[in-house]
């Protein structure tokens, strides 16, 4: 929960309101407030400072059904979602893995925008059955107009933007090439961020009564742009699998042992090999953790190598045929060290330890 205020939990899920979201509201009420006041004539200036935090919390509201959009639909797909998170002006939903296809990809891209798009018209219908010019009619036209914001805002074709993701989902599913995409969409988050401090910049030239607040907004919303389009190219660049690179040519020999075997001769045994310990019932204890093993032998050499072992779970078990980059972002996401690789039989075929991955993950290839 280091991510925020618990909320409430959707299928499990945590939504939480980051500290930052508290700057963010404080930015849009401060620079909303004389607006608002202009919107509804004759209202003083109490009026205005509540109107503005009306809209700071309809702002908020829609961006949770937003993220609410993203997380259901990725659950369904039966992507797993760590958190979804409110913060400063906008939301994430933290997805525990990638899409596996371009489909499932722009399906869930598409899931927020489609959920503000449709609340913005539900609001604009509303809008025929309220007498315009009062309080309840502000508010809700409010809520419109923070649902359509954030719904077309979000369509626009740039990373970490709801619009980039679809657009790397088009040219991944034309190119079969996951990283074209992303590059596609950094390169469309750099123009929308351009495009929000030109925008900005005109209006405060044009004089426009709205232009402190889009200054305001667009310099947040730029910066946000940027540092997420280089994050998602950064964790692209983590997750591909260069040509030719095959892992089998990374995995170490693995070496059986029994469980009960003495930790100081599983470790002379083990020389550099991954070494899966067996009990007397067939059944896997868990690969030797080496660090843990040294340890125990330091201080008791004759004590079993099952007391150092580490336990072989669903996700530290990878397949000699799973894809390269799905074997990247498993073992990036997963927290152990080494993971044990078996064939099509289940018959253990080698170790696979991190830091021979992420070694021939970042050397230059030929």
């Amino acid at each position: 929960m280091d991510g925020g205020l618990l909320l409430f939990r959707v299928d499990g899920v945590p939504v939480l309101l980051a500290p930052s979201w508290w700057i963010g509201a404080l930015v849009v009420v401060v620079l909303y407030a004389p607006l608002a006041g202009r919107l509804l004539p004759g209202a003083g200036p109490a009026t205005g400072w509540v109107l503005a935090a009306a809209f700071a919390v309809l702002l908020a509201l829609s961006v949770l059904a937003h993220e609410l959009g993203h997380c259901l639909v990725a659950l369904r797909l039966g992507i797993p979602v760590r958190r979804v998170r409110l913060f400063l002006l906008g939301g994430l939903s933290e997805v525990g893995r990638t899409p596996r296809t371009p489909a499932y990809e722009g399906l869930v891209a598409a899931a927020g925008p489609v959920v503000s798009i449709l609340l913005a018209g539900l609001c604009g219908l509303l809008l025929l059955a309220v007498p315009s010019g009062g309080i309840t009619w502000l508010l809700v036209a409010e809520c419109a107009v923070a649902n359509l914001a954030v719904g077309v805002f979000n369509l626009l074709p740039g990373l970490p933007l709801d619009g980039g993701r679809m657009l790397r989902a088009g040219v991944w599913a034309l190119t079969g090439t996951r990283l074209k995409g992303t590059r596609a969409g950094v390169a469309g988050g750099w123009l929308v961020a351009t495009a929000l401090l030109v925008w900005a910049l005109w209006g405060l030239a044009a004089g426009s009564d709205d232009r402190w607040l889009r200054l305001g907004v667009c310099v947040v919303t730029a910066s946000f742009v940027v540092v997420g389009a280089s994050g998602e190219l950064a964790a692209e660049s983590r997750r591909s699998w260069p040509d030719g690179l095959v892992l089998t040519d990374l995995v170490r020999p693995v070496l059986q042992l029994p469980a009960e075997s003495p930790v100081s001769d599983a470790l002379a045994a083990s020389a550099g090999r991954g070494v899966v310990l067996v009990r007397a019932d067939g059944v896997a204890a868990g690969l030797l953790d080496e660090a843990s093993a040294q340890r125990l032998a330091e201080s008791s050499p004759h004590a079993p190598a099952e007391q150092a072992a580490e336990p072989i779970r669903a996700e530290t078990v990878l397949l000699v045929s799973d894809p390269g980059e799905e074997v990247a972002e498993r073992v990036r996401e997963a927290p152990a060290w080494q993971f044990l690789v078996v064939d099509e039989e289940g018959r253990p075929a080698g170790v696979l330890r991190r830091e021979d991955l992420r070694a021939a993950l970042t050397e230059p290839r030929r």
